[in-house]
């Protein structure tokens, strides 16, 4: 047996039980937005919205809402956060020793969000009751003993002309790790430091025999990626081959069920699947028991939220949101509805849309799923697709054709005749897909999902068009547009600009 995996795993599990509360989800999320708005007083943004007016109402959460509008990203970052990259007190106290470029997927510049150390310190606390939580999983004592390969961004920050250090919020957390990391923390610092994809890559590959590698976190196309390059550097059959103690992997960023049968291929045993929902803007929720892959909403560590119906109530019909929408706190929430999460946050985040719509599973405790984005909602000839449709078609005709489709990407774009066809790109390492085929069922499989597509199928959709292509080259393409590695995820729905350009690039 391994003693000092076994009483860490039995430490962990008596800590489980003495740090559960009784609080409700309700009374967690009231202390949290007074803890932040207390904070935050002081604060131009404090200030301008009369914070300390609000701490003395009965009513907080109404006052909140009824005094601070809602922010996207451009508006949150001319009014105030621009304004942080110069002086202290914007919107939260201090000044922010890091910005995080969001990898995000709306192919514009990056955004740039702020990093302050208690939004660091939030991210450690939710990773903490993410181990709590370990003890719901009978894992085998030898994990305890493991080490944890975590893929991430370049850790190699680059420094601002105002003093910060900027880079992408994988890569800003390796570089403030605690020192009692490097026990565990793999590839380590230096390794994560290097700039250029491949050549991390490879470094990981050549010291893969040396390290004991028991969890894996990461997004998965990279992390698949990753695995395959050590498993051909050592001639292996299987990842296990090299890392026998392999029980967990992580994902987070996208859809883990297109990948699914990839992993299945890699590994000699089943892995413990485990999901994230890590963002530029916060580690809002987790995996905390065995089963599916519902996540434990983070509702006590510096996260205040609410959830507009991504409906009629809290938008329009192209997933915008409305004026004034309907804003619902943690106790009027149902399950089976989505809804737009919008989050204010100790980085110093206030009513912020960040562009996710969730769906909760279970309300005690609260467990959600990420449902897709807003912007990922097809809608241009009133199909009103979201992501999690188009995932379900994409895995429904894979299984079909006998293929394995991990990323593709749709537009509504007109064709020779100037009538609107969707065109997808799907990227598969299988040649000669039948793609007349391909299109003819995702068709199907869409109109049998969604009544507004099948509508808009006989009125101004006027067909459906597939276009596969090799792994190879979409790595290419993402390489091209300098989107490669890390926590880099991509667009499924595009504009119809960004479609042609993608189009242009694979024929050319």
């Amino acid at each position: 047996m391994a003693l000092i995996g076994n009483l860490i795993k039995k430490g962990i599990a008596l800590n489980s039980m003495f740090t559960g509360g009784t609080k409700t989800p309700a009374r967690l999320q009231r202390e949290v937005l007074k803890k932040l708005i207390s904070e935050a007083q002081d604060t131009a943004f404090g200030i301008y919205y009369g914070f300390s007016e609000l701490l003395e109402r009965e009513d907080l959460i109404t006052g909140f809402k009824q005094r601070v509008p809602i922010h996207d990203y451009d508006e949150m970052h001319r009014q105030w956060w621009n304004q942080q990259h110069q002086y202290p007190d914007i919107t939260w106290p201090g000044k922010p020793a890091f910005f995080a470029l969001s990898s995000g997927t709306t192919g514009k510049a990056s955004k740039r969000i702020p990093i302050t150390e208690a939004f660091l310190q939030s991210m450690r606390d939710v990773g903490i009751s993410l181990i709590r939580s370990l003890p719901n999983y009978d894992f085998p004592e030898e994990l305890f003993e493991s080490e944890v390969l975590m893929l991430s961004s370049s850790a190699n920050l680059a420094k601002s002309d105002e003093g910060h250090l900027k880079g992408e919020i994988s890569g800003i957390n390796v570089r403030n790790f605690p020192g009692w990391y490097d026990f565990f923390y793999r590839p380590g610092k230096e390794i994560a430091r290097i700039d250029n994809w491949d050549d991390r890559v490879e470094a990981i590959a050549r010291k893969a025999p040396e390290w004991n590698i028991g969890a894996i976190a990461g997004i998965p196309s990279w992390v698949l990626l990753m695995i395959r390059k050590v498993m051909e550097v050592h001639g292996l059959d299987t990842i296990h081959d090299i890392w026998p103690n392999l029980t967990v992997y992580a994902s987070g960023g996208v859809a883990f069920e297109t990948y699914r049968k990839d992993f299945e291929e890699i590994s000699a045993r089943p892995l413990v699947i485990m999901d994230t929902y890590l963002a530029s803007e916060g580690f809002f929720a987790y995996t905390a028991r065995p089963g599916p892959l519902d996540m434990r909403l983070a509702i006590e560590h510096g996260y205040f939220y609410e959830f507009i119906p991504f409906d009629e109530r809290g938008v329009d019909e192209r997933g915008k949101i409305l004026e004034e929408p309907v804003s619902l706190h943690i106790d009027e929430v149902v399950t089976g509805q989505d809804y737009v999460l919008v989050i204010s946050t100790c980085a110093g985040a206030w009513r912020y849309v960040i562009g996710d719509t969730i769906r909760f599973t279970s309300l005690d405790p609260p467990e959600i799923l990420i449902t897709g984005r807003t912007k990922f909602f097809l809608n241009v000839v009133g199909s009103q697709l979201s992501e999690e449709k188009l995932d379900a078609a994409i895995l429904d005709v894979s299984g079909q054709m006998g293929i394995k489709v991990n990323e593709y990407a749709v537009a509504a774009i007109r064709n020779e005749e100037n009538a609107y066809i969707h065109q997808w790109v799907i990227v598969t390492d299988k040649p000669g897909v039948d793609e007349g085929l391909c299109a003819e069922k995702l068709d199907a499989a869409l109109q049998e999902a969604n009544k507004n597509y099948k509508v808009a199928r006989k009125k101004a959709l006027k067909g459906v068009q597939v276009l596969a292509i090799s792994k190879e080259m979409y790595h290419n393409y993402l390489e091209e547009n300098r989107k490669k590695g890390g926590q880099v995820k991509t667009l499924k729905v595009m504009k119809s600009e960004k479609m042609e350009e993608y189009l242009k690039f694979i024929r050319g």
